[in-house]
């Protein structure tokens, strides 16, 4: 069985086509740049080569088109036939209250997540608009949403209310939702089955943290709390997003700077965060390049990053009543060893006791990197998203046929 994984973004498409016999990715790229001047689809062969197609890309169907063609090219193709694609997985970023699992997508799913859309309104889109091309370019092959919000759709009301008042949150579904869902379950679970203990009976902090980032804690298979909140945005401090804000903060710069709400939300969104605080880039191997180079406010970003960090890892300890596992993933949990040992230093008072030359020694593998003794184990586990929504796809097919 071949299924394809496709995860549309407002200008970008990444996709992999899985062999779920044996699990192998068979063929996986991305375009950028949708409609704008220089769209490229960039591809990876199975050798590791990069190859890059420029061609003009308007809209997301022409893009997803483009990557059928690619799919059956006698030069860089894997299939003979589009009939060879069983199925369609989507990632779809928010499903609201409505969706606490995987489904497949019919006309009353599409309708309910056009509801969502004032939810997620930079996000929720272009997934739709990636649903509506394959409908229009494989009418008869099914296909299934899976939301980076459903896993924590287990979170107690307490944990997902805000203080606000609650006629908010019946008219308008104002609470937090929490999102990188799928990555936290799958590197929780991996996690489990890595240790070789029941993922049921395990008190899990999970911490995403790349160019986005969530931290997730995770009581008997269950989240039971995450940073991110109605949107991306609340939480940890990312590549551009702000974080946890003092909300007087933002009517303040509204005031000063005579700023509406959408400069407000550009601002929060695309210059804040590592960017907005260093002065330097939003990708942390730039800023750690400033930092060698003694910039001090690449340096205090470096700290305020990581302490955020450690400020959710202790409160989600407590939240749990204690942690037997602590998993970093994403682009920075996975690859920068300074990062993990920021948030894990003087932390040996509730159990976690680093091994720091494994820890420096490693990136991007499965690999525990606590010590021997210490009584919370300590992994990277590189997250395979799509590997997850492939997987969802092919139990949602099972259960309808």
């Amino acid at each position: 069985m071949k299924i394809l994984v496709l995860n549309c973004g407002s200008s970008s498409i990444k996709y992999k086509l899985f062999e779920m016999e044996s699990k192998e990715v068979i063929a996986q790229g991305g375009i950028e740049k949708i409609g704008m001047k220089g769209s490229f689809l960039k591809l990876t062969l199975p050798d590791g080569q990069k190859v890059m197609l420029e061609g003009e890309i308007l809209e997301h169907r022409a893009g997803i088109e483009y990557i059928l063609g690619v799919l059956l090219s006698e030069k860089y193709g894997c299939i003979k036939s589009i009939d060879e694609i069983n199925a369609v997985g989507h990632r779809v970023v928010h499903g609201g209250e409505r969706f606490n699992s995987s489904v497949l997508i019919t006309d009353e799913v599409i309708e309910m997540l056009n509801e969502c859309i004032e939810l997620a309104p930079l996000h929720n889109p272009p997934n739709l608009k990636g649903i509506y091309a394959i409908q229009e370019l494989l009418p008869e092959t099914p296909q299934v949403g899976v939301f980076d919000t459903a896993f924590h759709q287990t979170m107690p009301d307490y944990a997902y209310m805000y203080g606000l008042p609650y006629s908010l949150y019946e008219k308008y579904g104002i609470r937090r939702y929490g999102f990188h869902g799928t990555s936290h379950r799958y590197v929780s679970r991996r996690a489990c089955d890595f240790l070789g203990v029941n993922y049921e009976e395990q008190r899990i902090i999970t911490a995403h943290i790349g160019n986005g980032g969530s931290v997730t804690a995770i009581k008997n298979g269950k989240s039971i709390d995450t940073s991110m909140g109605m949107t991306p945005v609340e939480g940890l401090i990312m590549g551009t997003r702000s974080g946890d804000v003092d909300p007087g903060v933002i009517s303040y710069i509204m005031e000063k700077e005579n700023m509406g709400t959408k400069g407000i939300s550009t601002l929060l969104n695309k210059f804040s965060g590592m960017l907005g605080i260093s002065g330097v880039s939003s990708d942390m191997r730039e800023i750690e390049e400033a930092i060698e180079g003694g910039n001090k406010r690449a340096i205090m970003a470096m700290k305020t990053y990581s302490y955020r960090i450690k400020k959710y890892v202790g409160s989600y300890a407590a939240a749990l009543g204690g942690v037997d596992i602590l998993v970093f993933t994403g682009g920075v949990g996975e690859n920068q060893a300074s990062a993990r040992q920021a948030v894990c230093e003087n932390m040996e008072y509730m159990g976690i006791e680093l091994d720091e030359e494994l820890n420096d020694s490693v990136r991007a593998k499965e690999v525990v990197i606590s010590k021997p003794s210490s009584k919370v184990k300590v992994l990277i586990i590189p997250t395979d998203e799509e590997l997850t929504i492939a997987r969802d796809t092919v139990e949602i097919l099972n259960q309808v046929n």
